[in-house]
């Protein structure tokens, strides 16, 4: 073996072509499946977008860093389906940019989360953790409650997520802004147009238990409050396995 290499590594022709050769492997072991995504990422004909709140509410998720004690997607080992419900399926990230799977779960894998605990929960844990969790090792946000939530961006940010696929509208991008208000405070004249354009089923509520103000509690409670609502395709896949 060491008088190949050294053969090798002595002409400069045959070194540079074994590299190539070695690196290629890498490449169409990683590209190759590309070729038939379209067979494996299931259909969601129910797959919504997040709307410009719970948007605001993800980036607050990945400014804050909870994706490195959290993990947002569950293997299909049995001890994690019992625990955290059904397997993730690659349709309920097709609108994830980035994807926030994760390895590393200092605190339980979260992909299933929406509707588990109320909202008075989720505001109860990020403001001081140990309250509702006595061992946590999670620390506290309390700024949350007190940042207002910036708006006027939102737009920008529906327009940056359509230009790789995410399929939002005109309107959608136009009324961002107002749609974030409408949706933390039913009762004014902003709501109406988030059922029009998100769904009948899009959360309307104040989710810092305040509908005096916006606040960035409101966003980050509206996304871990969606998260594997977006769509039931993991739900019906279990649910066609159970029938089987």
């Amino acid at each position: 073996m060491s008088e190949f290499h050294r053969k090798i590594e002595r002409n400069t022709i045959r070194f540079v072509l074994a590299i190539i050769f070695v690196a290629s492997i890498g490449g169409i072991v990683e590209i190759a499946p590309l070729f038939t995504i379209k067979n494996t990422v299931e259909a969601a004909p129910d797959m919504r977008v997040y709307t410009p709140l719970e948007l605001a509410g993800r980036n607050i998720y990945m400014r804050e860093g909870c994706y490195a004690c959290h993990s947002q997607m569950i293997r299909t080992l049995r001890d994690e389906v019992e625990r955290y419900g059904p397997y993730s399926l690659a349709v309920e990230s097709q609108y994830d940019h980035p994807m926030l799977w994760g390895s590393k779960r200092t605190g339980p894998d979260i992909a299933r989360l929406g509707e588990k605990y109320s909202d008075a929960w989720h505001v109860a844990h990020l403001y001081n953790p140990r309250d509702v969790v006595p061992e946590s090792v999670m620390p506290a946000y309390r700024w949350l409650l007190r940042n207002e939530l910036k708006i006027d961006d939102l737009p920008g940010h529906l327009r940056a997520m359509r230009d790789v696929g995410v399929p939002y509208t005109d309107a959608m991008i136009e009324n961002a802004a107002k749609d974030a208000f409408g949706q933390a405070t039913p009762e004014s004249d902003a709501a109406a147009g988030v059922t029009e354009r998100y769904g009948a089923a899009t959360h309307m509520r104040a989710f810092d238990g305040n509908a005096g103000r916006l606040t960035e509690m409101d966003a980050l409670v509206a996304y871990l409050q969606i998260l594997g609502k977006l769509t039931d395709a993991a739900q019906k896949t279990e649910q066609t396995k159970i029938g089987e």
